[in-house]
């Protein structure tokens, strides 16, 4: 698919089939989140997949931290869809996506080279991995939304994250049901 493509008929989508992604899918779609420019380098964003029982190849459910953008490492064990969506205000189509993507930054990365402005390249960068993502989804004939209607503090929960990495947004991937 050319980019002008993606870039045309990328769309949110909220409906996803109960269909397992490929581990391959599932690669790529890591790979081009991690291809996302960063202010000065400082690379605050932190990547966890959340991934359901038999939904990405031979891959174990469980939250996964994504090493480097390409190895994943498992986080935490078990299918935690359905705790993913109800901490994202019950928006209850999060937990029928295979996969979901959760975007964290660690904010004092950037804003101890760059001050409050900082905040503001953070959530810029947010935006260049979320429409990669987005693109890359196009691409593969998978669906996505981005989320950002969640309590932060029962996602961290949920996922058991650090708590210098605060959540910023949820992407749930699958094939779209129409």
């Amino acid at each position: 698919m050319e980019i002008e493509e993606a870039i045309e008929r990328r769309k949110s989508r909220r409906s996803f089939k109960r269909t397992a992604l490929t581990e391959n899918q599932l690669s790529q779609l890591i790979w081009s989140a991690g291809k996302a420019p960063s202010a000065g380098a400082t690379y605050p964003l932190e990547l966890y997949v959340v991934i359901g029982k038999e939904c990405a190849g031979d891959i174990d459910a469980g939250v996964y931290h994504t090493k480097g953008y390409s190895e994943l490492e498992l986080h935490k064990e078990g299918d935690l869809r359905e705790e993913l969506a109800v901490a994202c205000l019950r928006q209850m189509f999060i937990a029928d996506a295979p996969v979901s993507f959760v975007i964290t930054a660690e904010y004092e990365r950037t804003t101890r080279r760059y001050g409050e402005r900082g905040i503001r390249y953070v959530h810029i960068e947010v935006g260049h991995v979320s429409q990669n993502i987005y693109l890359q989804c196009e691409a593969l004939g998978l669906a996505t939304v981005a989320i950002g209607a969640f309590y932060d503090d029962e996602v961290a929960k949920v996922l058991s994250l650090p708590e210098e990495h605060k959540p910023i947004y949820v992407m749930p991937v699958g094939k779209y049901a129409q």
